[in-house]
């Protein structure tokens, strides 16, 4: 193991893109930073207001991934210096778990001599979120089309595409948290089949239209009935922003993760000025609170600076 100072840049994500749910991610430039090297004792240090109230002891999850990682290389376990940063809200639906997996597995495996590839850590990152779409985008940046694979301990198969050119996303950031595990409670355990066919169909659509730049269909092809329509209940202002985003100026609109923060993707100037219009008359009648930010997509996924002390 080496006694350098390892410096991890991560980018924030978004998942499912609508119908891809669990098998669609896409990588911003919003970004959480993560050092770590070798030291006597473990400390960890939380820098800016996105990080309060996240543990600073060894239960830190950065920790605990890293742990995990030298256990299975089979190497003693270190005591750590960790400082992490992040620009990214926590529980709000932009990845925050998953940049900080992908993040504590790529500068632990540097750390040890990078035992495992970078295919080899999206597998252990995937697993330990239960889906590819977060930390696949983190990882590998773009927009990542992946499953989780049929054995446990397999390589996880993914498609990296480049995001169409110009496209930009509103992102809407309502100021209260929303819990995964919240979010995915509001959904049914079964689905119709007409459901689960609209859904294949719109996600197949999607993958295709991003692939060749098809913005004119992407609006229709993010539609999706397996759990925005559920989670609307959980997120004052969606329903209507999914349902109208197109009509205002958005190529296509989404609920990012679980949410509750929304997507709705422009290309001009002119939309998004428009869509701001929208989006702030439709959060106002629901008397939410909101923060709104302009991200361009992330192409290059996690970037490793390794600092001599």
């Amino acid at each position: 193991m080496n006694n350098s100072v390892v410096k991890v840049t991560i980018p924030a994500s978004t998942a499912n893109l609508g119908p891809g749910f669990d098998a669609l991610g896409m990588a911003f430039q919003l970004y959480s930073v993560v050092e770590m090297a070798i030291s006597d004792e473990t400390t960890i240090e939380l820098v800016g207001k996105e990080l309060q109230g996240t543990p600073a002891d060894k239960s830190n999850l950065l920790y605990q991934v890293a742990v995990g990682l030298f256990e299975e290389a089979g190497l003693s376990v270190p005591e750590l210096f960790i400082r992490a940063a992040s620009d990214a809200p926590l529980t709000r639906g932009l990845g925050s778990s998953a940049a900080a997996i992908v993040g504590a597995l790529v500068a632990a495996n540097q750390l040890a001599g990078e035992p495992f590839t970078r295919d080899q850590l999206f597998a252990k990152a995937s697993q330990m979120e239960g889906h590819p779409d977060n930390v696949g985008a983190s990882m590998f940046g773009g927009i990542i089309v992946a499953t989780m694979p049929d054995q446990e301990g397999a390589a996880v198969p993914y498609v990296k595409l480049p995001v169409p050119q110009g496209l930009q996303t509103l992102v809407v950031i309502p100021e209260f948290p929303l819990s995964t595990e919240k979010a995915r409670k509001v959904l049914p355990q079964v689905y119709s089949k007409q459901d689960v066919v609209y859904n294949v169909g719109h996600s197949s659509l999607l993958v295709a239209a991003l692939a060749q730049g098809r913005l004119d269909l992407m609006g229709q092809a993010m539609a999706d009935r397996l759990h925005q329509p559920y989670r609307a209940e959980l997120v004052p202002g969606l329903k209507d922003i999914l349902d109208q985003a197109t009509q205002h100026g958005a190529a296509g609109a989404a609920l990012s993760g679980a949410g509750p923060t929304i997507l709705c993707f422009f290309q001009t100037e002119e939309e998004q000025a428009r869509l701001r219009e929208f989006v702030d008359r439709v959060m106002k009648g629901h008397d939410i609170s909101y923060r709104v930010m302009i991200l361009l997509p992330d192409e290059h996924g996690v970037q490793v600076e390794i600092h001599q002390r």
